[in-house]
């Protein structure tokens, strides 16, 4: 190190030295003149520190009041926004979800009984004609006729009126829509939306004392509860008459069986009569020739068996109510623990079993019992009373399928009707176990 930077060195430490002592003054003579202050100015200075704070207090709490005053401006809208929602609701009464109305609808109780739809439909016509008569009468609908336009009597009624036939036409429009949309799911809220749109004319016509009569009104609530009666009514009539057809078709397929088995046993008996008659005509030749008198057994226990296939026959064309009881399950498509309990007058009742496994059901159907019953629509309806509680269609009775166990099936069967009934427990469903197996590989 050269003398110039040893004495640069000794320079800069000098001026550090007097910087401090500079410093070290300032600081005395700050503490002196604060020292001097009097209480009174002590106290100025801190209630201007805290002034400083308080107003930098004071502008984040505006800010923070500004945004609440936002959001409460954004709720009273939402608030507005859900009373006036609330409002529409309570006006129109039903404009709920369709799966609302779905959900909650009440079970309905018949007004009427009538034995066919005729009658209801007759019943209709009477209804309609009443309120036709009570138009025509001018007593569908009241009002207040003392009313003058421009001091003119006749021109106020005239208004009054018009009033009355415009919202009496209201009224009617939205009841037929009412009326021709009603169904099960929809019968409670349309029958309480008749008596809200009466309710609604009235206050539309307080003015001018405008309101559905009474008489009119109940009238429309009646003809309310006929057309959804009548809708009912056509329906079981259609089951009933689609029931009555299936009856006939399978009577008829189960004769078409019977004449094809006759014609096939009958070619069969003559094919073995006439062998036989001729090994009859061998025998007087040679009497004791043992082959031939044991072919001679041979045809006679065919055409015994023949004889008996024929009687069979004979037995199932005269009794019209012989046939098979079956109980068959389908796990793929229904579960376990569900059966179908039902009948077939079928040769092979087995056909019957794969008809209803066609393309309306993802798998076949599998056969748990199979009971042959010489008055088979009895024991069918005896198991179907034994399990009436476990139905799964409570409103179809014809759909034959029950909540059951086959242990509950096979108790019903073996005590009150076979003991020999034998049951095949765990059903093949082989489509729906292999496809489980294939899914399974998929993942």
């Amino acid at each position: 190190m050269g003398i110039g930077d040893i004495f640069k060195t000794g320079q800069f430490k000098a001026e550090i030295e007097s910087l401090k002592q500079e410093n070290f003054r300032l600081q005395s003579e700050l503490d002196h003149a604060q020292s001097l202050f009097t209480p009174e100015m002590q106290n100025a200075q801190s209630l201007h520190n805290l002034i400083n704070k308080l107003n930098s207090d004071k502008s984040v709490l505006e800010s923070n009041l500004e945004e609440l005053a936002r959001d409460i401006s954004l709720h009273k809208l939402n608030i507005e926004k859900l009373d006036s929602e609330i409002k529409n609701r309570e006006n129109q009464i039903v404009d709920l979800d369709d799966e609302i109305l779905v959900q909650e609808f009440g079970l309905y109780r018949p007004h009427y009984n009538f034995a066919n739809a005729l009658d209801y439909k007759d019943r209709l016509a009477e209804i309609r004609a009443k309120q036709k008569a009570l138009i025509k009468s001018k007593t569908a609908v009241s009002g207040d006729t003392n009313w003058q336009v421009n001091g003119s009597s006749s021109q106020g009624k005239k208004m009054v009126n018009d009033t009355q036939k415009l919202l009496l036409r209201a009224f009617n429009t939205e009841c037929d829509e009412l009326i021709g949309k009603v169904k099960y799911t929809n019968y409670d809220a349309s029958l309480n939306r008749i008596y809200k749109s009466a309710e609604t004319i009235s206050k539309l016509g307080v003015i001018m004392n405008i309101s559905i009569t009474p008489a009119y009104l109940n009238l429309k609530v009646e003809e309310l509860r006929l057309s959804f009666e009548y809708q009912q009514k056509k329906q079981q009539e259609k089951e009933a008459q689609k029931a009555a057809r299936a009856e006939l078709r399978e009577a008829a397929r189960l004769q078409k069986e019977i004449e094809a088995q006759r014609k096939k046993i009958e070619k069969e008996q003559t094919h073995y009569q006439t062998a036989y008659d001729h090994l009859l005509v061998q025998l007087q030749a040679d009497p004791e020739n043992k082959d031939l008198l044991d072919k001679k057994m041979d045809l006679e226990s065919q055409l015994n068996d023949i004889d008996k296939a024929m009687k069979d026959i004979d037995y199932r064309e005269a009794n019209q109510r012989a046939g098979y009881v079956y109980v068959i399950s389908n796990i793929g498509a229904f579960g376990p623990d569900v059966y179908k309990i039902g009948m077939t007058r079928r040769l092979d009742p087995q056909d019957r079993v794969d008809e209803l496994g066609d393309a309306s059901v993802p798998f076949n159907f599998d056969v748990h019992a199979m009971i042959f019953s010489d008055d088979a629509p009895a024991l069918e309806a005896a198991l179907h009373r034994a399990f009436e509680d476990r139905k799964l269609n409570m409103v179809n009775t014809r759909r034959e399928f029950f909540n059951v166990t086959l242990d509950e099936i096979k108790e019903v069967i073996k005590k009150n009707f076979d003991k020999t009934v034998e049951f095949i427990d765990v059903p093949d469903a082989e489509q729906y176990r292999i496809s489980q197996k294939m899914r399974q590989h998929l993942e």
